[in-house]
């Protein structure tokens, strides 16, 4: 059986490793390429935002994929499957608790500070509780041709001082350095942790095997109130209940349909928003 990876480099600067990983899949590279880099200085996140750290303070890497062997509609589970290779690793490396990195749809890992609600009811967590502590950008060509071809891209901040944190993301971002109390972190022992997930869960995936197990249970999303922000800014708040393993979308409650679901997809909504706490009688 072939190697899970076909080509993998790594780079002390680059633009950007999804850059690079797109521009071996059109050179004809079989998947799976991994490309690796210290630093990125033309980096990217969901709707063109930009995707900076300092050189060594985040594991940055990208995968390019050819998935003959997934339905069109289904290629979203790759980024999926990525998104938990890395948050079981991240847990791993940094000595975290089973399921303390949450992931927050559509496209970022978070360690969530506030807990459950002890009573069951929905939460409306405030910045405080929900930290990002990595951002996924999946991108994609070719979808429903005969060379179709995904590329999909992890920032994840691993060994990055509190201190240093932008002070504009100091409320809203984390580290594993910072959740695991200052523990210094071996990007190239997560890195390994990682690819070995990675490989065992698309193995599963290839051969029609999606965990949803595992990744409607880390969706920190479900039983909360959210802010959808729209492409044209406009916000919506509503309950999140749930995600939808068929499709990928987001679950929310029908306000004007109690106890139907409606569902929104990824390219219909700019941001979602963990709601912040509103005080009783406010």
């Amino acid at each position: 059986m072939a190697a899970f990876i076909a080509r993998q480099e790594r780079f002390a600067v680059v633009g950007s490793t999804n850059d690079v990983v797109r521009g071996w899949l059109a050179e004809g590279t079989p998947e799976v390429g991994v490309a690796v880099a210290d630093e990125q200085t033309d980096g990217r996140g969901r709707d063109g935002r930009r995707w900076l750290a300092p050189r060594g303070a985040a594991l940055l890497v990208s995968l390019g994929f050819r998935p003959t062997w997934l339905a069109p509609e289904r290629v979203w589970r790759l980024a999926a499957t990525a998104s938990l290779a890395m948050a079981e690793a991240a847990e791993d490396v940094a000595g975290l608790p089973d399921g303390a990195i949450r992931l927050k749809w559509p496209n970022d890992l978070v360690i969530d500070a506030s807990g459950p609600s002890a009573s069951g009811m929905p939460v409306r967590p405030g910045a405080i509780g929900i930290r990002k502590v990595a951002g996924v950008l999946g991108e994609t060509d070719g979808l429903g041709t005969a060379d179709p071809r995904a590329v999909i891209g992890l920032g994840i901040n691993g060994d990055w001082a509190a201190a240093d944190f932008p002070s504009d993301l100091t409320p809203s971002m984390t580290s594993l350095r910072e959740a695991s109390d200052n523990r210094p972190m071996d990007h190239a022992a997560l890195l390994a942790a990682f690819l070995g997930r990675l490989e065992v869960r698309t193995a599963a995936l290839r051969d029609g095997r999606f965990d949803v197990a595992a990744w409607s249970g880390r969706q920190v999303t479900t039983g909360r109130v959210v802010d959808l922000v729209a492409p044209d800014g406009g916000v919506v708040t509503i309950q999140a209940v749930g995600v939808d393993p068929a499709s990928g979308a987001l679950l929310l409650a029908d306000a004007d349909h109690p106890g139907l679901e409606r569902a929104v997809m990824v390219g219909e909504i700019r941001h979602v928003r963990l709601a912040p706490i509103v005080a009783a009688g406010v």
